[in-house]
């Protein structure tokens, strides 16, 4: 993938799981998160334009790229979103971050959510794409919700079933989910769609995705609900956006969603589908920069 003048990194963490980034730009620290089925390459549109303004740190998710991909544990604790994020916090202080801002898309916004509240001291600001808070998206599934996000409910059946239909091809399976965005597959460049199945196809990455997926349907919840009988919410400023062709803008109300468990939200849809940074790079940038650049602190 083209992502010139930046470094390639493994990170070791806390548990000896190691975190696959790319380093580069110049400025205050901005840590990018990905979604399914992808990887750091997601972000090869809009690295450039951010890179002139930040220090980007480019991070697969435990269990994805390049980033170590355990067995999943019983209850799937080891992929949960705590432990996901506690990953990624380790590696910025690994890197001489310890406070930074977050970009985050579907599962790694899922991430960065978790991050910010349970470490509030660390995240300054936060962008989320195309998603609602898990739990909302879990308690008001419908048909048309369960129809349009059929994966949700694929990926977390027992293992071994998901991994083996995943890996008779790999790719054929990356370009059938990317592919069902209302823009079809015209919006992914050929070398990042070859990047997504190769990393798919590597051992343990199917296993690791759909771990992910389990911990969402289990421990995550029962992590999100103890924050709601709790009253805690979410801090840091943050922005939400999401595709006004998507199905998260069409089965629920994403900022009012947020509003539910955050203190200082804005948001609105772009004309897009799922795969913003993909789909609406100029767009995105053109929110997410002035968004970060409020306030900003010293470094």
């Amino acid at each position: 993938m083209p992502f010139p003048g930046f470094e390639r990194r493994r990170i070791a963490t806390d548990d000896g799981i190691e975190i696959h980034v790319l380093v580069g730009g110049r400025g205050p620290p901005l840590l990018m998160l990905h979604g399914h089925p992808q990887t750091h390459a997601m972000w090869h549109e809009v690295a450039a334009a951010l890179a002139a303004r930040f220090t980007l740190v480019l991070a697969d998710l435990r269990g994805y790229g390049d980033s170590s991909k355990p067995r999943g544990e019983p209850g799937h604790a080891n992929y949960s979103k705590r432990v996901m994020a506690r990953d990624m916090l380790r590696a910025m202080q690994a890197l001489g971050h310890p406070r930074f801002d977050v970009l985050a898309h579907d599962r790694g916004a899922r991430v960065a959510h978790r991050l910010a509240l349970d470490h509030a001291g660390a995240v300054r600001r936060l962008v989320l794409l195309d998603i609602a808070p898990t739990l909302a998206m879990y308690e008001q599934t419908n048909e048309e919700f369960a129809r349009a996000y059929w994966h949700w409910f694929f990926l977390i059946q027992p293992a071994p079933l998901p991994e083996r239909l995943i890996l008779a091809d790999p790719a054929a399976y990356v370009r059938d989910m990317l592919g069902r965005s209302g823009a079809g597959l015209a919006p992914f460049a050929p070398h990042a769609l070859a990047e997504y199945a190769r990393a798919l196809a590597l051992p343990g990455t199917a296993h690791g995705i759909c771990e992910d997926y389990r911990a969402a349907a289990g421990i995550d919840l029962e992590h999100d609900r103890a924050d709601r009988a709790a009253g805690r919410r979410l801090e840091a400023p943050l922005l939400v956006l999401w595709g006004a062709l998507g199905v998260v803008h069409r089965c629920f109300r994403p900022l009012a969603e947020w509003q539910r468990v955050a203190a200082d939200v804005r948001g609105e849809p772009l004309a897009c589908g799922h795969y913003i940074a993909e789909e609406a790079p100029d767009a995105l940038l053109a929110r997410a920069l002035p968004f970060l650049a409020q306030a900003r602190e010293p470094v």
